[in-house]
């Protein structure tokens, strides 16, 4: 976690340009943040993202992936869109077919992300769920 940090700092220095005025502002896609502990969990992080990077509008959004191991039964993966769940699945020890789960996550969140917009224009729907 700390050397994702590292690095993600290391990228906004050398992004940002040091003649830039203080008035102005500099606009950021949406990170994905990877919490993976397994080569399944790495695999999906990695294939997620890379999908991720063809998401338009995807500024302020920010994507973390959790994973969490479930003794004798493999890992739990969950997938946070601005802290929170929008989409969680079981992967066994041996691991399974991921393209269809990174698929289904990337749409739960283009989902989330749409009923999120969609929310703030909306003052009639509730503030909780999707």
């Amino acid at each position: 976690m700390k050397y994702t940090l590292f690095i993600l700092g290391i990228l906004l220095l050398s992004v940002i340009p040091h003649s830039q005025g203080a008035d102005e502002e500099v606009e950021l896609g949406g990170l994905v943040i990877d919490q993976s502990i397994s080569r399944f969990g790495y695999q999906f992080y990695f294939d997620f993202s890379q999908l991720w990077r063809d998401v338009p509008g995807t500024t302020g959004v920010n994507i973390t992936i959790r994973e969490t191991v479930l003794p004798r039964a493999g890992t739990r993966l969950q997938v946070f869109m601005n802290n929170q769940l929008v989409y969680a699945t079981a992967m066994g020890r041996r691991g399974g077919p991921l393209k269809e789960r990174v698929e289904t996550a990337l749409f739960a969140i283009m989902d989330a992300m749409a009923s999120a917009q969609h929310q703030q224009h909306s003052p009639d729907l509730a503030t909780s769920g999707w």
